[in-house]
């Protein structure tokens, strides 16, 4: 990697872009900025304009400080999104601003960063979201002042049919990371009967995901089906767990285990995305036998490029094998659980 540093005009609304509507863009004021920087990602030049600019205040980390993150993460940030649909969680005046949900890809791409189209049938509408396939494009998106990466659980030759069911283990209010860990261990024993590999990472937060390859055979709500099934299955065996986080006597103190998030157009940080915490957090890769002495606390922007540097990363060989969901398709069967609806078509 080489930096450039050039004089850039200081009224470049590059940074100001917010959320698109089917217009386009909505440019607001910029404003003054220090010197661009020229950073060169494999053949690609990508400018970053107010590297300077303070994006975690507790920590005073810049925008700079982000891209040299993703720059020091490269193959496993790339490995997490390729392919995939990705929406971005943008902080265009940093963590103190305000945070931009963005689905559409921001005005003013390179024709080298892809996207693929989506169809939202709840607005009648598409969207052209973010595509990654190398990591020059996740740093323009950092340019773009992207802090997260939330992509879809399915990829672009197959939007409809996801190839990722992903065990979200999130706490209540009143849980700690000890019951997490209590939790993932029971999902771990049930994944190990089906004989299904799964692939932990710390959520960023206070949870923990697990991710699990699947063939692309099945649309949304059979995977969200089948996810509700082992999340009763693990609920059953534990205590500390629970599908059923909407009712008004739920325990604050168990684990919920989302299944949700393997519906359509929801997403969750990847692997290796910071997330929009004061110091920086990042949702990292960890191995099963590490759980039970870990600290989530202790990933953040700071700490897993060193981790990374060392390791490599530990999803790696996550699509070496992709597994099946019959026998979770059965047990929904076993549990009454309704058959999923048609997914939505284009009209």
């Amino acid at each position: 990697m080489q930096v450039r540093i050039e004089c850039s005009d200081p009224y470049s609304p590059t940074d100001e872009f917010l959320s698109m509507d089917s217009r386009g863009s909505v440019p607001v004021m910029a404003k003054p900025q220090t010197p661009a920087i020229e950073i060169e990602v494999g053949d690609r030049v990508v400018k970053v304009t107010n590297p300077d600019r303070v994006y975690f205040p507790e920590t005073g980390w810049t925008k700079h400080d982000l891209v040299d993150y993703y720059l020091a993460v490269g193959p496993g940030i790339v490995r997490a999104l390729r392919e995939r649909p990705c929406m971005l969680h943008r902080f265009p005046d940093g963590l103190a601003g305000p945070k931009v949900h963005q689905k559409r890809l921001p005005a003013g791409a390179p024709d080298w960063v892809q996207t693929v189209e989506l169809w939202f049938p709840r607005y009648g509408r598409t969207a052209d979201e973010l595509c990654v396939t190398e990591l020059a494009q996740v740093i323009w998106a950092v340019q773009m002042s992207t802090v997260e990466f939330h992509p879809w659980n399915s990829r672009r030759g197959h939007v409809e049919q996801p190839d990722e069911w992903r065990i979200d283990l999130d706490p209540m209010p009143d849980a700690d990371f000890a019951t997490v860990r209590r939790v993932a261990h029971v999902a771990r024993e049930v994944l190990d009967e089906l004989t299904i590999t799964g692939y932990p990472k710390t959520s960023g937060g206070k949870g923990l995901h697990i991710y699990v390859r699947i063939e692309p055979e099945w649309g949304f709500g059979e995977v969200r089906r089948a996810a509700l099934a082992f999340a009763r299955e693990v609920e059953r065996r534990c205590g500390d767990a629970t599908t059923v986080w909407w009712r008004k006597d739920r325990d604050p103190k168990k684990i919920f285990i989302d299944f949700n998030q393997n519906a359509r157009d929801h997403t969750i940080a990847c692997a290796y995305s910071v997330r929009g915490t004061p110091t920086g957090t990042v949702s990292t890769p960890v191995f099963w036998d590490e759980l039970d002495d870990l600290d989530p606390r202790d990933f953040t922007m700071a700490s897993v490029p060193a981790r990374f540097a060392d390791l490599g990363d530990l999803h790696a060989s996550i699509d070496d094998v992709s597994f099946r969901l019959d026998q979770l398709l059965d047990w929904a069967d076993r549990d009454g659980i309704e058959p999923a609806k048609p997914e939505p078509t284009r009209g």
